[in-house]
């Protein structure tokens, strides 16, 4: 049976066993079992009279598009899939494996918690299992599909994993369940609304995709794996395919407007740039006043980070900077170049984004950019004003920064630096209005012009909009063998 047989078999909406899971994932016939006849210990409450090969845990290794990648499923129909201390052993030899053969892992989640009847032996052996997981994090790739519920203890595996997809609207994590909650507090909660895959997707940020789903996370896993390396001491799959020639990117000119203060969609930015118009994002739905994704230029996967005009006009707040500086993390763990396209008024104001944590959300941005040693490229396309100039494009930790002919770099608008410095003039203006337009256009061309920065030397270069990809293509070409040079330390101290 072909995979799309073996799908098209398979209903949405029903229950299904770990290794029909297994089968959705990987290539046909090339999955092989490990740990097949392990069997729980537990001699308590019952227990003891409900056994099955495996314990309701299938692991082993497969094909997904012909690269090897080892998997774990949870079977839904065995205690419910409840996580004991013979799970946490399997998972933590496949952690073991997955990082000695240098492997992607996949776990295919569907867990009710940490399995009751076993007390303190599961949970204990499960911190094996969290350990080895960030261990193993920036080594391997670690995606983590969520088919139905991840409940309690079982949720922190997938939370410490590099990408989470949640499979439909039946998919949910979290670690206090609605009963629970209802006997403790009195509130009364659906499961939807504590850790549904709309509530990750959209309000936590915890989900980096909400698929339709089984078929749709599978779909998204091999389409994400696309641009991830088997490990980091490899580079992510070349995709010689398609449109991967220099081309001119003359569209560039009619999407992006030059009034200022008007928006467009960056993602016709990205598609405009990239081969075969194509990119994978990441958390869509979570902070969209920030986009990130995968995409390839000349058949190189790079990461984008861009500012989005089409929400918020692209102001950096709190969560747009947390997403921000974890997909540059990621990206930096696997070595993946990050290209970072700049259009942004500054940070949001306002008491919520204050009080909320904005400084310390801000500097988990500037962080991951400074800590990141991979090649990084920014450009910036209309503005890049205030504190978040810096951050997106620090000077020193930039390998190349480029602006657009009519782009601005400035500590502020000059509308707003304006109404500071000549305040007092202003206010005594015969004619405000004209003397505040003179003075508008007299910062630009002093202050904020990319002219300016670029004889400055604080840009590399102006490119013309239709250049735009060829500039980026040759640039990345040029630091494909950079060499960091880090000083010695055991971690940075980043601000979580």
């Amino acid at each position: 049976m072909n995979a799309q047989c073996q799908q098209s078999s398979i209903s949405e909406e029903r229950p299904i066993s770990a290794q029909q899971a297994i089968d959705l994932l990987v290539d046909p016939a090339t999955f092989v079992e490990l740990h097949e006849l392990a069997e729980h210990d537990s001699r308590h409450f019952g227990a003891e009279h409900r056994t099955v090969p495996g314990d309701g845990l299938v692991t082993g290794y497969g094909k997904m598009d012909g690269r090897t990648v080892l998997v774990y499923a949870h079977d839904r129909t065995f205690l419910s899939g409840s996580s004991g201390r013979m799970h946490a052993v399997k998972i933590s030899s496949l952690l073991d494996l997955a990082v000695r053969v240098g492997a992607p892992i996949i776990g295919l989640n569907e867990s009710s918690g940490i399995r009751i009847h076993e007390g303190v032996d599961a949970g204990t052996q499960f911190s094996d299992v969290f350990y080895k997981t960030v261990k193993a994090s920036g080594v391997v790739p670690q995606i983590s599909i969520i088919f139905g519920d991840c409940a309690g203890g079982a949720s922190y595996t997938p939370a410490l994993t590099d990408i989470i997809i949640m499979a439909g609207n039946d998919a949910s994590m979290f670690l206090t369940g609605p009963s629970v909650i209802q006997a403790a507090t009195g509130e009364s909660v659906t499961k939807a609304e504590i850790g549904g895959s709309r509530v990750h997707a959209e309000v936590t940020g915890l989900a980096h995709f909400h698929a339709d789903g089984r078929r749709h996370a599978i779909s998204l896993a091999r389409e994400l794996l696309g641009y991830l390396p088997q490990n980091n001491s490899t580079r992510p799959p070349f995709k010689n395919e398609g449109d991967i020639e220099r081309r001119t990117t003359e569209k560039l000119k009619r999407i992006i407007p030059s009034n200022f203060s008007e928006s467009y969609n960056i993602l016709d930015v990205i598609q405009e740039i990239v081969d075969n118009h194509q990119l994978l994002e990441i958390q869509r739905e979570f902070a969209p006043n920030i986009v990130c994704a995968f995409a390839h230029l000349a058949g190189r996967c790079v990461g984008i980070v861009a500012n989005q005009p089409d929400c918020k006009g692209g102001c950096l707040d709190v969560n747009s900077s947390v997403k921000a500086a974890r997909f540059v993390r990621m990206c930096d763990s696997f070595d993946i170049p990050i290209l970072t396209l700049i259009d942004v008024p500054g940070y949001l104001p306002g008491l919520e984004q204050e009080t909320g944590g904005i400084i310390g959300a801000g500097a988990k941005l500037l962080h991951a950019y400074c800590e990141a040693s991979v090649p990084k490229i920014a450009i910036v396309l209309r503005k890049a004003y205030g504190g978040a100039y810096p951050t997106l494009a620090n000077a020193s930790a930039t390998d190349f920064i480029f602006a657009l002919p009519k782009a601005e770099i400035a500590v502020m608008g000059p509308e707003g630096a304006v109404s500071v410095i000549f305040k007092r003039e202003l206010e005594n203006a015969k004619d405000a209005v004209q003397r505040r337009s003179e003075l508008i256009r007299e910062y630009r061309e002093a202050h904020a012009s990319s002219e300016y920065s670029a004889r400055r030397g604080y840009i590399n270069n102006i490119i013309p909009p239709e250049n735009v990809r060829d500039t980026l293509i040759s640039s990345f070409d040029l630091l494909a063998e950079k060499i960091p040079n880090d000083p010695k330390r055991r971690h940075s101290n980043i601000q979580l």
